[in-house]
Parts: structure tokens; C-alpha cells; sequence
């Protein structure tokens, strides 16, 4: 099989770690199964061939795309732009794609849609996503429940649905929460690959980053255990099982 090409964003090394455990998790992927790039430690080689690919996987990050480029660090900068520089491609092509959180943000940015912290913004939660009508049929939504909970925690959104895209999953306190472009091109504003274990370890690294104040991080840790969220990991192996290809 080719590989999954995994993109991961975070600086903290534990939260990057854990990250993409729980992308091997709940996909079922080996890592001899994925390539692994850590943006912001090393570069994307500038020949990558997207090819060589079953699909590409973007994780989430404390960046935002929308923030005031002068005002982002270099690690930040270099991030954005790395991907960006994929987005293009993978559009074009209607390469399979999925990106989670952060990954919403580059792709409506791509496609020119309005992505900003003016409304949609959502604290530490377990937010209830509804499949919408468009979203009965697709095979990434296949064996999920018409609600169910995803972890999310997120200052920026996308504040309209990009050109060419389809509504897959709403939630009352931000609309866009699953979007697909074309056909195989797909990207959530909740976390799938998050369950309670690997979202309080995140609340834990990121608990000075303005996210939520630092003394309400045990609170938002005992939140997570008491949430019921069991599904969002099947978008995930949806996505392997029907992306997998055959190397050669």
C-alpha cells in the first residue's frame, strides 16, 4: 500500500506525539503504513509527489490562518506556508485530503472563503454535529450517528461555505463543522482523530495559550472524561479504507 502522508503542526512534542498516535488509532494504520512530517522541524521536500500517496492528513495546531502575518512567528509562518504550497495541487487534482481543525482554516483560505475569529469560535467542549442532508450519502460519514459529540476548541472558523463546497456536518455553535470540495477533498472543524485520553493532554500543553484560563484546565480534563464522544474516529478509517492504494 502507498503510504498516508501525515502532516502534524504542533510545536509541543508531546502534544505531536499523541496526535499522531491517535491517527494511527483510529485509522488502524501501522507507522511503516504513514510518512510522518513534523512542519515545524523539518521541510517538505520541495520534489514531494503526491503520487507516491494514498492520501494526505493534516493535524491540528496552535496556529490560525487568519492571524496578521507580521504578527506570526517563524515556526507558524513556515507551517503555513508549507501546506499552502500542497493546496493547489490537491485541489486541482482532487487528490484525497483531510484536514482536521486547522486543516478547515487552510482550506477555505485556499478557496477563497472567508475564515476569521469574528463568530464561530468555540471554547474547549465536546460540541453535538448533525449530518446534514448533503452529508446522509458520503462515505466518510458511513455508520455514524445523525448527532454525535467531537472534541473541539478553536478561535478561528469559516465564517461562510467556500465555493465548490459541500455542507457535510453542522453543530449550533459553529455551522461549518465537515465540509467536502469535489469529491475527495475533506476537512473538519472538530478533531476526529480526539478522544477523551489524547484531548486532555492537549488541554494540558496548550492550558497557557489563551484557549481558556489555566485554572479551569482540570475542570475542561474532567469534562472530556464525562463526554460521550465514541464516533468521529470513523471519518478517519473511513477515510483509510476508501483512499488505501495498492503500491505499484
Amino acid at each position: 500500500m502507498k503510504p498516508f502522508l501525515i502532516l502534524q503542526l504542533r510545536p509541543e512534542a508531546e502534544a505531536s506525539d499523541d496526535e499522531y498516535q491517535a491517527f494511527l488509532d483510529k485509522t488502524g494504520l501501522k507507522s511503516e503504513e504513514t510518512h510522518r512530517v513534523c512542519l515545524d522541524r523539518e521541510e517538505l521536500p520541495q520534489a514531494l509527489n503526491l503520487t507516491d500517496y494514498s492520501g494526505v492528513i493534516v493535524g491540528g495546531g496552535p496556529g490560525c490562518v487568519s492571524d496578521d502575518p507580521a504578527k506570526k512567528n517563524a515556526i507558524e509562518a513556515r507551517i503555513e506556508a508549507a501546506i499552502l504550497r500542497l493546496m493547489p495541487e490537491i485541489t486541482k487534482t482532487d487528490f484525497p485530503f483531510m484536514g482536521c481543525c486547522y486543516g478547515i482554516g487552510i482550506l477555505g483560505y485556499h478557496l477563497g472563503a472567508d475564515v476569521s475569529k469574528r463568530q464561530y469560535g468555540e471554547d474547549v467542549s465536546a460540541t453535538q454535529c448533525s449530518v446534514t442532508s448533503e452529508g446522509i450519502s458520503d462515505a466518510m460519514l458511513a455508520g455514524c450517528s445523525d448527532v454525535f459529540g467531537a472534541f473541539v476548541g478553536h478561535k478561528e472558523a469559516l465564517q461562510e461555505l467556500p465555493e465548490g463546497c459541500v455542507h457535510l456536518l453542522s453543530a449550533p455553535s459553529c455551522p461549518y463543522q465537515m465540509i467536502r470540495y469535489k469529491e475527495n477533498v475533506y476537512a473538519t472543524q472538530f478533531h476526529p482523530e480526539a478522544d477523551a485520553k489524547s484531548f486532555a493532554v492537549r488541554i494540558g500543553v496548550y492550558k497557557d495559550r489563551g484557549y481558556f484560563p489555566p485554572e479551569d484546565a482540570q475542570r475542561l480534563i474532567d469534562m472530556c472524561h464525562a463526554a460521550d464522544v465514541q464516533e468521529p474516529g470513523r471519518i478517519l478509517k473511513n477515510f483509510v479504507e476508501k483512499y488505501a492504494s495498492p503500491d505499484g
